[in-house]
Formats: structure tokens, C-alpha cells, sequence
């Protein structure tokens, strides 16, 4: 037998022996997570405690906030707030303007801070000039706080001073 043969041979094996462990360890039966109705609310994130920990779960719930606004999934609306393109695509398929999606990003953003209070993540007092300053944010800030919510946490841009007194009240 020739060495180019017992190495097909070999490389069979376990390719077969792959797909035995796949098979055993549940693959066959895999099945899509669903997607999640971004009406409902959800549980917090594992990741809940610290400064990231808010701005995920405050990602998150601004995400869901405005999907639940716009009838979509969180999932697809953070694909079509990744890129200028993409948000381009998603607005033609879903006949959506720009005051429309302004108006989806605020309540998002109103959700967020909310649910932060709400959960005791944030005290009322920041709570309220937070809440104020998001209803009146442009369409752009809006998606770029959306997408990395530690600015708004961090006090960066319109909200200056407001991450710097939530890192003092964080446990």
C-alpha cells in the first residue's frame, strides 16, 4: 500500500470519528436561538455589575427600545445601525425615514435609561437630566450612543459630566 493511501485512509477515519463526536455531543439536533420579542423586557445581561456592565445592559435596552418602536427584531436593527450602508438598506426595505428613526433611537434611549433606573443601576437624580437630554438627541449622536453606550456613561459628548458622577455612585 502506498504512504499517499494510508494517509487518505487515515484522514477518512477521522473525518468519520468528527462527525461521530458532533453527532453524540447533540449536533444533529441543533436548533437557532430565537429571536426574542424586543417588546417584552428582559432579564439583566450576566455581565451587569461595573461601568460596562451598564452600558450593555444600557445597549441593549436602547436597541430593543427602538426596535419594539419600529416593529423589528434587536438583532436586525443593530445590523442596520453598524454602517451608513447598512442603515441605508434597512430604511429603504422598511420604508422608514429619517424622523422616524430619530423618533425610535430617542425612545430607545428613554427605554435605556428607564430600565437603569428602574433596576437601581442609576439614581433618579441623574436619571431625569439623562432622560431629558436623550429625547432631544440628533439622529447620529443617537445611533453612536447606541451603539457604544459607555460614551454616554463616560460623559463624553452632550452629556458631559453625567458618567463622571455615575462612576462615583457605582459599586
Amino acid at each position: 500500500m502506498s504512504r499517499g493511501r494510508i494517509l487518505i485512509g487515515v484522514a477518512l477515519v477521522l473525518s468519520l470519528a468528527l462527525v461521530g463526536v458532533y453527532a453524540a455531543a447533540g449536533g444533529a439536533s441543533y436548533q437557532p436561538v430565537q429571536v426574542q420579542n424586543p417588546c417584552e423586557p428582559r432579564a439583566e445581561t450576566a455581565n451587569s455589575g461595573g461601568l460596562e456592565g451598564l452600558a450593555e445592559e444600557f445597549t441593549l435596552s436602547a436597541l430593543d427600545g427602538a426596535a419594539c418602536k419600529l416593529g423589528v427584531s434587536r438583532e436586525r436593527l443593530a445590523r442596520a445601525l453598524a454602517s451608513k450602508e447598512a442603515r441605508e438598506r434597512f430604511t429603504k426595505r422598511f420604508h422608514i425615514d429619517d424622523e422616524k428613526l430619530t423618533k425610535a433611537i430617542r425612545a430607545g434611549l428613554v427605554r435605556a435609561v428607564d430600565d437603569a433606573e428602574e433596576r437601581g443601576k442609576i439614581p433618579s437624580f441623574v436619571a431625569g437630566p439623562m432622560r431629558s437630554a436623550v429625547e432631544h438627541v440628533p439622529l447620529e449622536e443617537g445611533i453612536e450612543l447606541v451603539q457604544d453606550a459607555e460614551k454616554i456613561l463616560n460623559g463624553e459628548g452632550f452629556l458631559d459630566g453625567i458618567g463622571n458622577a455615575l462612576e462615583e455612585l457605582l459599586p
